[in-house]
């Protein structure tokens, strides 16, 4: 059994309402607004996908100067997903997993976001030194007082398949089987098309695929 779980799965799009737009199409829920990472240069929007899991929509905010943070969605014209947090607990037991892996990482990291209602969220992040273009997840403990995101975004959607499809994954998938994370393999849609990681949401109008 893996010790990680996934948490939450990332969704990157230049424009955070036409991917909340696009996603309540095509499952018939609509995402909430999360509110924004200050100076990280993101704002998202977040949907429950079942029991302490979650959609994270993120896009530039157009309130801050500066994207410092998954810069490469200000390309993305649709929503696509862009990486993805596991949870294992304690962070530092996480820390003390990765060094007698000897993987290289930084953290653990503070974080915090203020929702829409002004409550702050709080959490700790271990970002691995390598994590094979977002192939591979953060690490993620939300702080003792803070509400998972699952429990307050709109419900009703589910994640009914997860995996990474790449023609080159051998190094990235031993760091995987070392760490013990679960993430299945499958095979690009188009023989040298660019690794990337696949999502299908089912909704309570249909299924979205990303």
């Amino acid at each position: 059994m893996s010790p990680f779980a996934i948490d939450h799965v990332i969704a990157g799009c230049r424009d955070l309402a036409h991917a909340v737009n696009v996603i309540e199409s095509a499952t018939g829920v609509r995402a909430a607004a999360g509110g924004t990472h200050h100076g990280k240069g993101t704002r998202n929007a977040l949907l429950s996908l079942g029991h302490l899991r979650y959609l994270e929509i993120i896009a530039p905010d157009p309130e801050q100067p500066r994207l410092e943070w998954f810069r490469g969605i200000a390309e993305l014209e649709e929503p696509r997903l862009i990486g993805w947090a596991a949870a294992g607990g304690d962070i530092t037991g996480v820390a003390q997993r990765l060094r007698d892996a000897h993987l290289a990482f930084t953290g653990p990291l503070t974080g915090t976001r203020t929702r829409p209602d002004g409550v702050t969220l709080e959490w700790r992040t271990i970002m691995l030194d390598d994590d094979a273009g977002g192939m591979l997840p953060f690490f993620i403990e939300w702080g003792a007082g803070s509400i998972h995101p699952s429990v307050t975004a709109p419900a009703g959607c589910e994640l009914v398949r997860f995996d990474a499809a790449d023609t080159d994954a051998a190094p990235w998938t031993r760091t995987a089987a070392a760490l013990g994370i679960d993430l299945p393999l499958a095979p690009p849609a188009a023989h040298g098309a660019p690794a990337r990681l696949r999502g299908t949401i089912r909704g309570p109008s249909g299924t979205l695929q990303l």
